[in-house]
């Protein structure tokens, strides 16, 4: 019987999953992405560990020399920190990038901002200034910068991303939007080359897609490598065609986005009582 239950277990043993390995230190992910004149970075913006991940991606790019600066959704394009040593105190970047606590909480980017002004290279707000936002919503020329099916999948994003809550006139106008931000963090990525040397954009993951983001934007002579962050499964497509990688993080506990942002409209308070 002692047999025949040892025979037993070492079956169930050979049929048992082998557990999954641990994913490759970031160091070695980035070198794996590399040579590239931009390296953009994709996030979920309230994943701490996501901004954990792109302060390591910038330490180890710096590290080895390879660090031209790094550009931010989450300044507007037009502020910088050129000028400032690497000694800068937080307020000075803060000051020098003109940064929005209320919108984008220093608590959370300040580590990755610093890592980069430490390192000495400059760190650049790459968003369309919120005083562009109009004349780009009537910019009809905006939907050229995008082929039929690229422009098509920005509007769809644009759709899904507000919760279907949009009336449908307002698509055109808010996709328009989308596609010049995404082309303001194009030209500040340019703008920021060095031979040599990577660039990096930190942004939310909807400016990274290939088919439709920043890098519809970007020569088509210059390397791009993008890197989806995820926390938790991917649930929208992350095939090849659209990131180079996709890096899990463990997921966040559930969040009503739709219900969260429905509450925000007009009338949301009230529905909320």
């Amino acid at each position: 019987m002692l047999a025949l239950a040892c025979v037993a277990l070492s079956a169930c043993t050979a049929l048992a999953p082998a557990a999954p390995e641990p994913p490759a230190p970031i160091a070695d992910r980035v070198q794996a992405l590399m040579p590239t004149n931009f390296l953009l970075l994709g996030e979920q913006h309230d994943a701490p560990d996501h901004q954990r991940i792109e302060r390591e991606v910038l330490e180890a790019l710096a590290a080895k020399g390879q660090l031209a600066g790094l550009a931010l959704e989450m300044a507007e394009q037009g502020q910088d920190t050129r000028g400032l040593a690497p000694q800068a105190s937080e307020a000075q970047v803060r000051t020098a990038l003109r940064w929005n606590d209320a919108g984008w909480p220093w608590k959370a980017y300040g580590p990755v901002v610093m890592t980069a002004v430490q390192a000495g290279v400059p760190v650049m707000g790459a968003n369309l200034p919120r005083a562009r936002m109009k004349d780009a919503m009537a910019d009809v020329s905006l939907d050229a910068q995008l082929n039929p099916e690229a422009l098509k999948a920005q509007q769809d994003a644009v759709r899904t991303g507000h919760c279907n809550a949009l009336p449908e006139s307002q698509i055109g106008p808010m996709t328009r939007i989308q596609i010049a931000r995404d082309r303001a963090m194009a030209q500040t990525l340019i703008q920021a080359m060095s031979p040599g040397k990577t660039v990096v954009l930190v942004s939310g993951s909807g400016h990274s897609p290939r088919v439709m983001g920043v890098p519809q934007h970007l020569p088509a002579d210059m390397e791009v490598r993008v890197v989806r962050l995820v926390a938790g499964e991917a649930s929208e497509d992350t095939k090849p065609a659209v990131y180079d990688a996709v890096w899990h993080t463990p997921a966040l506990p559930p969040r009503d986005y739709c219900a969260e942002f429905k509450a925000t409209r007009p009338g949301g308070a009230k529905q909320r009582q």
